[in-house]
């Protein structure tokens, strides 16, 4: 009796495989769109400076939180649906970001947006990895980091020209609003393209860790970065005093969680492989130095050099150009050759890149050109990209294979909080050091004209870049020379996709 021939691929996956990287695009892009409107976005609705914090922040902590829940909602209940609820939630959110009618209701669809796109990312992967076979998926993830890298590049820019070509009169709000129909058709076509999936052994929800870990972090960032604005009040500093006790009862909590039914929100065990916890230390320490820098970045070049939002997008191709192509020959060529020296290289020129920057803003002050500045932005873009692509694969080396998608989704949501950290310490390194200047929209802080408070504050708050890229280097000599093959256990779909997941390279 002859052997059934296998069943051909089905012939609309590479429909569905532009679905979802069109949805992964358009998250980065959102990331990365954002922070160049913030001035624009100040002198329209008013909005205060930490206002404009909470604008960046409160995407990164909601999509932070939400991640490895959003992951398991997926291999519970389908991530198909999953995806095309994420994917409706984020167009919505989009939409209600784009007729916010003041600082507030911005925040609270921002907070919307990053929650929403928690439940729509961590399907896309899993989506490649059922629809297409063994041998398609090289090809699938390399257009995969290829629209990572687009998105990269494409996000300042794409947010500079919607900005200040005030579409319809609209000012900012064209950055949001080019979500709609994207997402519209991305819905429909989802619902037609995309094959349901499920994980047969997916683990429970951790609703109790979820909130216990989201109070804990708001009680620390919210006094962070509201402090500044309300004078340091005394319960700011019981509610930063209290967080840790909080998350201490947290880890706690995952612990009897993990003795109880195995599906704890954060598997802790991992944390005793040195080099995953050096990784996330990393992670952390390098989230929070890339939300900073990013954040006070773009307010320099426009608030404290004057400049336009698109001669600020321009300014910063040179960085993200850096950026994706160091980070491509990092994890193609260096780090099997030189291992983690690649890494430690990656953090002493992006340091450099820093201390000229600081330089230069010192010595040009308000006269600083984009040709002066191209340079530093080069290292700091290529020390960048040699750090952010391979770190995950040396920090999860040592890791059992059975556990790589779980270490792999804290490793994401770590870098994601260490951002959210950082923009909370821009209100003691950035603005802190600009005082009064332009609180309001309506300020003397408006672009157009140069300020030297600004200056001021950038010098002040890039010592701290500085200092924060110091660490990264000292924690970098924790992690393995080398990465090793881990010990090979089962994996379940979603776990195999994770680990296969590639690293977007995080820029503003």
């Amino acid at each position: 009796m002859p052997t059934p021939a296998p069943a051909a691929p089905d012939r609309r996956r590479w429909t569905a495989l532009a679905i979802v990287l069109t949805a992964a695009f358009m998250d980065l892009v959102d990331a990365t769109i954002v922070n160049i409107a913030l001035p624009s976005i100040q002198q329209d609705t008013g909005a205060t400076f930490s206002a404009l914090q909470w604008v960046t922040a409160g995407y990164a902590l909601a999509f932070a939180l939400g991640l490895i829940t959003g992951g398991r909602l997926g291999d519970i209940y389908g991530r198909k649906r999953l995806f095309l609820l994420g994917m409706a939630g984020f167009t919505l959110a989009s939409a209600l970001c784009g007729c916010a009618a003041g600082p507030g209701m911005l925040i609270g669809a921002r907070v919307l947006q990053g929650a929403m796109a928690a439940l729509m990312v961590p399907q896309v992967l899993a989506i490649i990895h059922v629809t297409f076979p063994a041998h398609e998926r090289g090809k699938v993830f390399g257009m995969f980091g290829a629209v990572i890298g687009l998105g990269a590049v494409c996000g300042p820019l794409i947010g500079a020209l919607l900005t200040q070509g005030d579409l319809f009169g609209l000012e900012w709000r064209p950055i949001f609003l080019i979500n709609l129909p994207v997402g519209v058709a991305g819905i429909l076509l989802g619902r037609r393209f995309i094959t349901e999936s499920r994980s047969p052994g997916a683990l429970r929800l951790d609703l109790v860790g979820t909130a216990l870990a989201t109070v804990g972090l708001l009680m620390l960032l919210y006094p962070l970065t509201q402090g500044r604005e309300s004078g340091w009040p005394l319960w700011g500093f019981v509610s930063m005093g209290a967080a840790p006790l909080v998350l201490a009862a947290f880890v706690r909590y995952e612990r009897a969680k993990a003795r109880k039914d195995g599906s704890p929100l954060v598997e802790l065990s991992l944390f005793r492989v040195r080099s995953f916890a050096a990784g996330a230390a990393v992670q952390l320490t390098f989230g929070a130095v890339s939300g900073l820098f990013f954040l006070i970045w773009t307010l320099f070049m426009q608030l404290g050099l004057g400049w336009g939002p698109l001669h600020a997008g321009l300014t910063g191709v040179p960085f993200s150009l850096a950026c994706s192509v160091a980070a491509g020959m990092s994890v193609q060529k260096l780090v099997p050759r030189f291992g983690r020296a690649v890494l430690q290289a990656g953090a002493l020129i992006m340091l450099s890149g820093a201390l000229l920057y600081i330089w230069e803003a010192d010595h040009y002050g308000t006269a600083l050109t984009s040709w002066q500045m191209a340079p530093a932005m080069l290292l700091m873009g290529a020390g960048m990209g040699l750090i952010v692509a391979p770190v995950t694969d040396v920090a999860i080396s040592e890791v059992p294979a059975a556990h790589s998608g779980s270490a792999s989704g804290i490793f994401n949501t770590t870098g994601q909080l260490g951002m959210a950290l950082g923009l909370g310490l821009s209100s003691v390194a950035f603005f802190g050091a600009v005082g009064g200047t332009g609180e309001s929209g309506g300020g003397a802080a408006a672009p157009g004209a140069a300020h030297p408070a600004f200056i001021a504050a950038t010098i002040h708050a890039l010592w701290w870049v500085a200092a924060g890229l110091v660490l990264v280097l000292a924690l970098l000599f924790l992690l393995p020379r080398r990465a090793r093959t881990p010990r090979t256990e089962p994996q379940d779909a979603s776990e195999r996709a994770a680990e296969e997941r590639p690293q977007p390279v995080p820029v503003s």
